[in-house]
């Protein structure tokens, strides 16, 4: 089953690569993974998609990945209220000719071309999993050339304030 789990951790060298290693030594496929800086000085947020055998496995690897020095917090956000998305750029073989018809395809999927040359065009995508599978499929009767995508980057979603908290908000005012 495909979990998506996320690690605030320190942002020091040698981080994603101790991570990374005890997610290979407990043989978890990950089948994508996303690190940044996040808003604090100092953390990044790692976001892993993996695919996982069983419950029991999942609980292992957020207690190993717990015990690590520089990993301050783990969850397994999969089944909860998310914020998601990956962007992916997608190098389409074109000419003149077929330039309108590819803009046409990616207009819905609210993908844009962002490099244009003589034999080939570059659009960017970002959304969910799903959306970008379809626009690949899609466009790969014209050719690509080249795709590059970034993997999931997700977080919880919000909480939404209550009504008696929102006449602070100048929307309602």
């Amino acid at each position: 089953m495909r979990r998506i789990v996320t690690a605030t951790v320190q942002n020091r060298s040698g981080v994603l690569n101790r991570v990374t290693g005890l997610l290979a030594k407990r043989q978890f496929n990950i089948e994508s993974i996303s690190v940044g800086r996040t808003e604090a000085e100092g953390i990044s947020k790692m976001t892993f998609v993996v695919d996982v055998e069983d419950e029991r496995k999942l609980e292992q690897l957020t207690k190993q990945l717990n015990k690590q020095i520089d990993v301050l917090k783990v969850s397994d956000i999969t089944d909860k209220a998310i914020v998601a998305s990956e962007l992916a750029l997608i190098r389409v073989v074109s000419n003149a000719q077929i330039r309108n018809e590819i803009q046409g395809i990616i207009e819905p999927f609210r993908a844009s071309i962002i490099d244009i040359s003589k034999d080939s065009l570059t659009v960017q995508v970002t959304g969910k999993h799903e959306k970008i599978e379809a626009l690949i499929d899609l466009l790969r009767p014209y050719g690509i050339k080249e795709l590059a995508r970034t993997g999931l980057t997700a977080f919880l979603r919000g909480q939404q304030p209550q009504v008696a908290e929102m006449k602070n908000y100048s929307i309602l005012k």
